[in-house]
């Protein structure tokens, strides 16, 4: 997806979409119900995080609302290769797992953290003190948008990755990983899963970045 407002035909996320079973009905556009492309918009509700897929016509009503029932998710998949984090800020951020996504929640009117698990998102506080200093020692998290746009973190096994993404993009990992875990442990096939999220995910940010050159 490009930056709210700025929709391109074809979003570079839609070869995340691949990752989701395909429904047997068609999709309708939740607003107005009329019938939805596969690049089709998303809308969020901050307060209860719900994901409202729409079509553009819907869409674009709130793409500068900021006070709307909605937002107009938004903005592109980008790595950050030189992202400064030590491991002592990272245990600061109290985030059990290795796999978390942070953004600006203007319902609860600061940073929280959420991280994936069988039954779904946990939600955690994060402490101001270990943002502000990531803010200050990567000045690009100062423009995320609110409730829209997340830092997403994935350290599992030796990984150290971190991307800015549209806040859908974790939900639908979310999604995934509820799917695929089976057992205490998840099983091979949610780790399988999410290497291939992350693998797409790469692929997907080359793409983006290779369209703003």
């Amino acid at each position: 997806m490009n930056s709210p407002g700025t929709f391109a035909t074809k979003s570079p996320l839609a070869s995340l979409r691949k990752l989701v079973p395909a429904k047997a009905d068609a999709e309708g556009c939740g607003l107005c119900n009329v019938a939805l492309t596969a690049d089709h918009a998303h809308l969020i509700e901050p307060r209860s995080r719900k994901i409202i897929c729409a079509c553009r016509s819907c869409a674009i009503l709130f793409d500068s609302q900021q006070a709307a029932k909605y937002r107009r998710v938004g903005g592109a998949v980008r790595v950050l290769a030189d992202f400064r984090q030590s491991e002592a800020q990272w245990d600061d951020l109290g985030v059990p797992i290795g796999l978390a996504f942070f953004c600006y929640s203007t319902a609860h009117a600061q940073t929280i953290a959420l991280y994936p698990g069988p039954a779904g998102l946990t939600e955690a506080k994060v402490d101001s003190r270990i943002w502000n200093e990531l803010t200050e020692q990567n000045p690009t998290l100062k423009s995320l948008a609110p409730d829209v746009e997340a830092l997403l973190i994935n350290r599992i096994k030796q990984a150290r990755e971190h991307y800015l993404v549209p806040i859908d993009v974790c939900f639908r990992l979310t999604g995934m990983i509820r799917r695929s875990w089976r057992g205490l442990s998840g099983g091979a096939q949610v780790w399988r899963d999410i290497d291939g999220f992350f693998t797409d995910l790469r692929r997907v940010a080359a793409r983006s970045e290779k369209s703003r050159a």
